[in-house]
């Protein structure tokens, strides 16, 4: 057996246990940074860290807090909050307590957070603010189960019997270890690894979420397993702004408890351009939606600067293309990641014009960047690694704890999300559906035995519904999700991930895009423009000032974005191609249900919304 397989085979039961060896382990290390407003109000925030004894005592004084509000080992303490350091603290309270956290999306409205609270029974929900909080109160005779609301932010917030601030549970914690010094050591040294951590209700395209239950073991597998790929060392500071709600995000916690490296909390997605200086870390996960807004907005800063500055960031960018495809199949080869001498000497000449200020942007010091929850263009992906920023795709569902695919550093190959985590089994059905098998899987879906039995076969393979192909070195492409796969009337398949991700590489100025053809006898898009990118377009093409709707709705910006579509179908199969296309009166958000919380895409939503947009374009066409 060797030293990896021992490593993740010999694992504590809990993260909770792995906490605590990390905090014994390394205790005046710095754990976490997080970012305080300055005090007047103006200027930039200061930083301020934890170390990982700091860290613990506020984790045992919540957790005490928990036990003393009478939370018993699995009930759910849910945890509704954006991005920030509380939530880590809060989430490691609920496991040493040996409770399991039902998390909540900030964004959630009052009817599903209610669902979610009622379905998974928590007895506690920890609000982050008083608009978390008023969801709650205004859901109150729908909750009988919930016991007690705590609140980090306590701004506006009155407290009562039912509602107190997270300072005075940490408070009352405090009080109660003094009492029961060994408590948390007790309550931790009773987990078991199949005893439920966190249920996390996939956001889901359709119908009402489902409750995903992770026990213990899931969590302490991957902190293990995303240890042995050596991907992070203790060196590394991590940039964490995903929402933790996610899987993605909550699987980073885990890693970083057992490499013990410091992670830099701030969620706030507006503040990543500006903290990216101020935190300069070595390593960050993102979507890709990030990965394609910097594109975006590189490429469109480059066009305003003129018609010279926009060629020279052109030719930049297919020679960073060019560098990284030759670099890549040079390593496949010889193991050295290396070009030829003349396109060596262009991207030499493209670093110092371009490339160079783009890694300056990221802080300077990225080392890499791990990019999940959906699909990168490839295209996108080949500019970045060849200007020096490394994205390594990786692969998982909330059903397999997040992370069971990732790319081998150096080895790493664009396009594809790499090969199976230490201890995660992959195969390919009949049908180009790819299972998995492994200790990240799920237990079940909570309550739905009906479902869990659609996905999760008694030998433990679980279906994820997504249809991929492995390579003969193990390579994992993932082509699309099974059922987002379009069959036209003629009967040929079209991916619309591939060519919507081709689109986003093409045309600066897109925000998303939507391909539709099903059981049609053409293709047709929706697409939906990038709000900040257009505006600085219609400066240049007399649009100046006109609002978001009227600028898409001009003829002028239809022509342009043709232009694009043009170029798309220009490398795509003939039964690939767009047709037609309707540019949309405003972007897809969160809030009208059309992306998730993870920016992906709601298919059956948008189509339903723009179902009028749709038909036009198919209007007095005979389907065959």
């Amino acid at each position: 057996m060797s030293d990896t397989q021992t490593l993740i085979e010999n694992r504590p039961p809990s993260v909770a246990a792995l906490f605590l060896e990390r905090v014994a382990a390394t205790p005046d290390a710095e754990a976490y940074r997080y970012p305080v407003p300055p005090s007047a109000g103006q200027g930039p925030d200061d930083w301020e860290s934890l170390s990982w004894a700091q860290a613990a005592d506020r984790v045992y004084a919540i957790a005490a807090g928990l036990i003393d509000l009478g939370v018993e080992p699995e009930q759910r303490v849910a945890l509704a909050s954006s991005t920030r350091v509380e939530w880590i603290l809060a989430d490691l309270g609920i496991m040493c307590a040996g409770g399991a956290t039902t998390t909540v999306y900030p964004q959630t409205n009052a009817d599903e957070s209610a669902f979610i609270l009622s379905d998974s029974q928590s007895r506690v929900l920890i609000a982050e603010d008083a608009a978390q909080l008023a969801k709650a109160v205004e859901k109150r005779a729908e909750l009988p189960d919930l016991t007690k609301v705590v609140v980090i932010d306590p701004a506006g917030v009155e407290t009562d019997d039912w509602v107190i601030t997270l300072a005075e549970l940490e408070r009352r914690g405090a009080a109660y270890l003094e009492q029961h010094p060994q408590l948390i050591k007790e309550r931790v040294g009773a987990i078991t690894k199949d005893q439920l951590a966190t249920l996390i209700y996939t956001s889901g395209t359709t119908g009402r979420p489902k409750g995903v239950r992770l026990p213990h073991d899931n969590w302490a597998y991957m902190a293990k397993a995303i240890a042995a790929t050596g991907l992070v060392t203790m060196d590394d500071v991590q940039y964490l702004w995903l929402p933790l709600a996610h899987v993605f995000g909550k699987v980073l916690t885990s890693g970083q408890i057992e490499v013990g490296h410091v992670t830099a909390v701030d969620g706030r997605v507006d503040k990543i351009i500006e903290n990216l200086p101020v935190v300069r870390p070595t390593y960050m996960a993102a979507v890709p939606r990030i990965f394609e807004k910097v594109y975006n907005g590189v490429a469109a800063k480059a066009r305003e600067g003129g018609a010279a500055k926009y060629r020279i960031f052109q030719w930049a960018a297919e020679v960073a293309r060019e560098y990284a495809k030759a670099s890549q199949d040079n390593f496949r080869r010889t193991g050295t990641a290396s070009a030829p001498f003349g396109l060596a000497a262009k991207h030499k000449v493209a670093d110092t014009l371009v490339y160079g200020k783009l890694r300056e942007a990221f802080g300077g010091r990225l080392r890499a960047c791990v990019s999940g929850a959906s699909a990168l263009s490839p295209e996108i992906g080949y500019f970045f690694a060849g200007a020096g920023i490394h994205i390594l795709e990786g692969y998982g569902l909330t059903e397999t704890s997040a992370a069971s695919f990732v790319n081998p550093g150096e080895a790493y190959r664009t396009g594809t999300v790499g090969k199976p985590l230490p201890g995660t089994e992959v195969r390919i059905a009949d049908d180009g559906e790819i299972l998995l098998r492994g200790p990240g899987v799920m237990e079940g879906y909570h309550k739905l035995p009906e479902k869990t039995a659609e996905v999760l076969e008694s030998d433990g393979w679980f279906h994820t519904g997504d249809i991929g192909e492995l390579s003969p070195d193990g390579y994992l492409r993932i082509t699309d999700r099974k059922k987002d796969l379009i069959k036209t009337s003629g009967g040929k398949y079209v991916a619309p991930a591939e060519v919507e991700g081709q689109f986003k590489a093409v045309c600066p100025y897109v925000s998303n895009i939507l391909v539709h053809g099903a059981d049609r006898n053409y293709c047709t898009a929706l697409i939906a423009l990038d709000e900040i990118a257009i505006q600085e377009w219609a400066k240049e093409n007399g649009l100046e000032g006109r609002p978001y709707a009227e600028i898409v709705a001009a003829p002028q910006t239809v022509e342009m974005v043709d232009g694009y579509v043009r170029e798309l179908n220009s490398g795509l199969q003939r039964w690939q191609t767009i047709k037609k296309f309707r540019l949309l009166p405003r972007d897809l958000d969160v809030e009208h249900g059309e992306i998730t919380p993870s920016l992906k895409l709601k298919r059956p939503v948008v189509e339903r919304e723009y179902k009028h947009l749709i038909e036009e374009m198919y209007a007095g066409t005979k389907e065959v």
